[in-house]
């Protein structure tokens, strides 16, 4: 043990002279010196916890540490009105329960990452308003209890009356899914911002492609329903603009039968390529079915061999599962891991809206309402949208101006706006109505 223990004290090698003679006094020495060194410079590591000291214990005027500063908190609402949904022709397209929910709580974990070190703390309240409802009442609910952020996911109709009932109040409301035009041209409203694209968008990004891949001769197929009549007209301002031609305009006439039986899938093989058959000549069909009547029946079932693009096949969306462009990829891979399902567009509007709130409130260094709202809704903004360039809300119409993606069923096929639709100041705004086109006067 006695030559073992010399051995981990002999001097060490860098010294390279021999010693002159015997010099016990100095092996000692330099052991006595190592002992006292590891005593000294452990004794005040195990006193370190007892020598920390409370905010209490801190001098008069002493500003408090950033450990003892109070956390802000945050209340973020969303408001969604429940809706009878039609059977959907596919089962993969039943909307989940937490639809756009799942998207603002993962939102609600990115802004509270960075919370920790600004002092932040963001909430959620869930309020869901059952068919026929008081949504006005929810709402104010949620105004009186503190919350000046809340994203509305519902109607057109129900956006208006909500947006009405909290005017002059701190109150910005965020939709997350009404596609309507009108939502932000002649009804467009001060105090609501949209995450969710117009129509007009989704219809312009989709026939850049088109024109883009020179498919520039549409045969449109129709149905009866309003919001169908609302994208055909958003399809028809696109070919203006951007140089597609409408051939001819046809009619889904509905026939009573399970279309998801036995023999409605029968009925359905012989009736869609009579629905395209004899038309004139042209590139690729667009649909217009919203509601998915017969729409997603279409893709290979045409009379002659063409492409379905519009609300059926090849279609526009603010975001896809499949997306994994500019770091998506670990996006799409937490929100799997928190939400059990893949990521739609709803769920990305909620949780780009919540984003949103979080980027204004760290921005501002505050809750207030005025400072964040303001900058959320300045040229300051700044949020990774995972599609390649930071995303803020135009000014003229409250919009957040975005690419859209241009995907099939299973991948993405491109991201408008398209390479050579060029604009003054940012090409993304080819998309929708621009500035010297708005109707909007906000009310």
């Amino acid at each position: 043990m006695q030559s073992r223990k010399r051995k981990t004290i002999a001097r060490p090698a860098h010294f390279g002279r021999k010693p002159i003679g015997k010099l016990p006094s100095l092996d000692f020495l330099f052991s006595a010196a190592l002992l006292g060194a590891v005593l000294f410079l452990s004794a005040p590591l195990e006193a370190a916890p007892e020598q920390t000291e409370t905010p209490s214990a801190q001098a008069p005027g002493t500003p408090p540490s950033p450990q003892a500063a109070a956390m802000i908190k945050v209340p973020i609402g969303y408001l969604k009105q429940e809706v009878k949904q039609p059977i959907p022709l596919s089962r993969l397209h039943v909307e989940p329960e937490d639809y756009g929910i799942a998207g603002a709580e993962m939102a609600l974990k990115d802004n509270n990452t960075t919370g920790r070190f600004t002092k932040q703390e963001f909430t959620l309240d869930v309020e869901r308003v059952p068919i026929g409802g008081d949504a006005v009442a929810v709402l104010q609910r949620l105004v009186d209890s503190g919350h000046h952020f809340v994203l509305v996911d519902a109607t057109a109709e129900t956006l208006l009356t909500l947006s009405d009932s909290v005017k002059g109040n701190d109150v910005l409301l965020f939709n997350v899914r009404a596609e309507d035009e009108a939502l932000r041209q002649e009804e467009c409203r001060a105090n609501v911002l949209h995450t969710a694209p117009d129509r007009y968008m989704l219809a312009d990004a989709l026939a850049q492609y088109l024109v883009w891949k020179r498919w520039q001769r549409w045969l449109v197929v129709k149905g009866p329903f309003p919001e169908d009549l609302a994208y055909l007209e958003a399809i028809r301002r696109a070919a203006k603009r951007f140089g597609g031609t409408i051939v001819e305009e046809r009619e889904y006439k509905e026939t009573p039968g399970a279309r998801r039986s036995d023999t409605g899938q029968l009925q359905v093989q012989r009736q869609m390529p009579v629905l395209t058959q004899g038309a004139p000549s042209y590139d690729v069909v667009i649909v217009a079915d919203e509601r998915e009547v017969f729409g997603p029946y279409l893709p290979f079932r045409t009379y002659d061999p063409r492409p379905v693009a519009g609300t059926a096949g090849l279609v526009a969306a603010s975001w896809h599962p499949a997306h994994e462009q500019w770091g998506a990829t670990q996006m799409q891979n937490r929100f799997q891991r928190l939400a059990k399902r893949f990521m739609w567009p709803v769920d990305y509007q909620a949780w780009i809206a919540v984003r949103a709130i979080g980027e204004g409130t760290t921005r501002a260094a505050s809750a207030e309402f005025a400072p964040v709202n303001a900058h959320i809704r300045s040229k300051d903004l700044s949020l990774a949208a995972f599609k390649g360039q930071k995303v803020t809300f135009r000014t003229w119409d409250g919009q957040m101006r975005q690419p859209i993606l241009i995907t099939g069923p299973d991948l993405p096929v491109s991201m408008s706006p398209q390479e050579g639709f060029l604009h003054e100041e940012a090409e993304v705004d080819t998309l929708g109505v621009d500035a010297p086109e708005t109707k909007c006067k906000f009310k």
